[in-house]
């Protein structure tokens, strides 16, 4: 087999795995920017793409790496009790590890120093991710209006009321602030967790963030600066 080597890494505001969205997109405020590996910062190598609104993104799930696979998975959104084919699912936990994000590019940028940036919007991505390659998103071809989306199609409106409150938002920026709502809303938790005096925490664009979840509002509890 030929070596696959990445391409290129992004640069995202998810410094780790708790917190990421399920899905490519659902957080749609969320910026990022690809740069690629110093032997493909070649300009040529993208003439074109900022024709296109949105493309797909390959990548590896670099932190869930394992000598073996299971044929089966137990998915959060069903409660992590259901065992369903792995092949079903967009789980990490897959024979090679990899994955498939739709983003939209707002634009590329040429750079004298790192070559071709790519800035996309709803990422699903780590922070320092590997990209294997980059494609075009074609409507006519990837968009399927009327496909099923199994289970998935039941969980997929279940979102959260937001409380976040001016005061402890100092430092960020109103572009971070509302990226970091649309990540909230969407429910980071494991599905089968459920005790409103849990504090859960995870790291955003430099922010350290810990929220309770009660019923169907996540309250924000604090925030405090880090680093990225």
């Amino acid at each position: 087999m030929p070596e696959v080597k990445p391409i290129a890494r992004i640069h995202s505001p998810f410094m780790t795995k708790f917190g990421i969205p399920r899905q490519s997109g659902v957080a749609e405020a969320v910026g990022a920017e690809i740069v690629f590996e110093p032997e493909y910062r070649n300009p040529d190598a993208v003439r074109g793409l900022d024709e296109y609104s949105h493309i797909w993104l390959i990548w590896q799930f670099s932190e869930a790496v394992r000598d073996t696979w299971s044929p089966t998975v137990r998915p959060p959104r069903l409660g992590g009790n259901v065992h369903v084919g792995v092949f079903a699912t967009r789980s990490p936990f897959r024979p090679n590890s990899l994955g498939l994000s739709s983003v939209e590019l707002e634009r590329v940028e040429l750079t004298p120093d790192r070559g071709p940036v790519l800035h996309i919007k709803g990422a699903d991505l780590m922070d320092g991710t590997p990209i294997f390659d980059i494609k075009p998103y074609i409507t006519y071809a990837d968009s399927h209006p009327d496909a099923t989306g199994g289970f998935t199609s039941k969980t997929q409106f279940h979102t959260l009321t937001v409380e976040l409150s001016d005061s402890l938002c100092g430092g960020m920026d109103e572009n971070t602030k509302t990226a970091l709502v649309q990540v909230l809303s969407n429910d980071p938790r494991p599905q089968y967790h459920d005790d409103p005096e849990r504090v859960y925490g995870f790291g955003f664009a430099g922010f350290e963030v810990k929220f309770k979840v009660c019923a169907d509002t996540l309250t924000v509890t604090a925030v405090s600066y880090t680093h990225l």
